[in-house]
């Protein structure tokens, strides 16, 4: 992974030390997700996907960061891999609203890219806060670097629109619904992630996620569709 000095620099800028700082009323949770399938006999494969999460609240800042990776093989070649990083700080205005920055570097080996970092600045706002029930949504300008594997790297401006959705169905399954779409002047990305998450005992977990990934322009040979079905266990801190 190559981070170029632009993206250093505004994601120490966005996730400041006084942001992160372990003072006052500091609450820190998180997850890790695992999910793990092999096959022997006529066919041989072995599928692995890892999600970590660290959440961190202090007064008007609410900060996340979650690591994502994805290994696929059969026999003795690799058939998917892929690390997506995620850092994300809001700032909250008031009791609907917020501000935010948010970055993301994704390597995917089997995407005809060597990497896409995005850097986004914009507005959040709480469209339904019940107890049951939530909606959000967020907008705002950005920047999107990439890199294809034969090629020069692009940079292109880009509008960042999201929508999330979470309804505790029950007192132990909790219902995910997550939009995001990257807009940029050549190239849109859309991507969309459904999940049901059902507890099993204390903080340990069952995940099921289907998620379907849309760009508009790729590499030749390269599908423009992308979709993922997971089965993991979640441990919650």
């Amino acid at each position: 992974m190559s981070f170029n000095r632009n993206i250093v620099l505004f994601s120490a800028l966005t996730l400041s030390p006084a942001a992160f700082a372990v003072t006052g009323d500091s609450q820190w949770g998180g997850e890790a997700e695992l999910g793990l399938v092999t096959t022997s006999g006529n066919t041989e494969t072995t599928t692995a996907n890892f999600k970590g999460k660290l959440e961190n609240t202090r007064e008007q800042w609410h900060n996340l960061f979650t690591l994502q990776t994805l290994h696929a093989s059969s026999k003795n070649s690799n058939t998917a891999e892929r690390y997506l990083i995620t850092a994300k700080s809001d700032y909250k205005v008031n009791d609907v609203s917020y501000a935010f920055g948010r970055f993301s570097y994704e390597d995917d080996r089997f995407s005809g890219f060597d990497y896409r970092a995005t850097e986004t600045l914009g507005y959040g706002r709480h469209i339904i806060r019940e107890e049951t029930f939530t909606f959000d949504v967020e907008g705002g300008p950005g920047l999107r670097q990439s890199k294809p594997e034969i090629g020069s790297r692009d940079s292109e401006t880009i509008l960042y629109l999201s929508g999330n959705l979470k309804w505790d169905v029950s007192a132990t399954s909790v219902f995910t619904q997550d939009l995001f779409s990257e807009i940029g002047e050549d190239v849109t990305i859309t991507k969309s992630v459904t999940g049901l998450k059902t507890q099993i005992n204390g903080d340990l977990a069952m995940k099921m996620t289907y998620t379907v990934k849309k760009t508009s322009e790729v590499p030749v040979g390269i599908d423009k569709i992308d979709t993922e079905t997971a089965v993991t266990l979640v441990y919650s801190f």
